[in-house]
């Protein structure tokens, strides 16, 4: 028989708890779990309940070389990852500044609708104005005016230059 080997030939297999698993593994509790839910990893349920994950031999014997393999990777990888540090810092920038920019739209926008009132009111007086000078015969006489008699109109250029 080979050796992490069983009678029949197979591979023995270690069981494990879901932490140590995800150690060996290299991975986490919650990645093991979700192989366990898709019935990707081989486990086992106790009388308990309690999910051990059914590992090769191995996979438990040779979990150091993978990990020192793992580091030569991570070693390879660093320029990879200071270059998207990099990248997240640039668009964090760029978010930053659109976020100034809306704000400052916002700050814009309720200026403008602040002044629509006082924009109204002076539509009003300028239509008023138009009504007028468009019907002369209808505008009421003001008695406080300069030269106003009762009854009497002045001309509307007359109230506009003076005289």
């Amino acid at each position: 028989m080979g050796e992490g080997r069983n009678a029949a030939g197979h591979p023995s297999r270690t069981r494990v708890s879901v932490q140590e698993a995800a150690e060996h593994l290299g991975t986490t509790v919650d990645a093991i779990r979700k192989r366990v839910q898709r019935d990707t990893i081989a486990h086992e349920k106790d009388a308990d309940g309690r999910v051990w994950i059914l590992l090769d031999a191995d996979r438990t014997r040779h979990a150091t070389d993978q990990d020192t393999a793992g580091r030569r990777q991570d070693d390879e990888s660093g320029p990879l990852i200071s270059e998207m540090r990099g990248r997240i810092e640039d668009l964090r920038e760029q978010l930053e500044a659109e976020r100034q920019a809306h704000a400052e739209a916002r700050r814009i926008i309720a200026g403008l609708v602040e002044r629509i009132p006082a924009i109204e009111a002076s539509q009003e007086v300028s239509e008023a104005a138009k009504t007028v000078e468009e019907q002369p015969e209808r505008a009421e006489p003001h008695p406080d005016a300069p030269g106003a008699q009762e009854g009497e109109q002045r001309p509307w250029w007359r109230r506009i230059f003076g005289g």
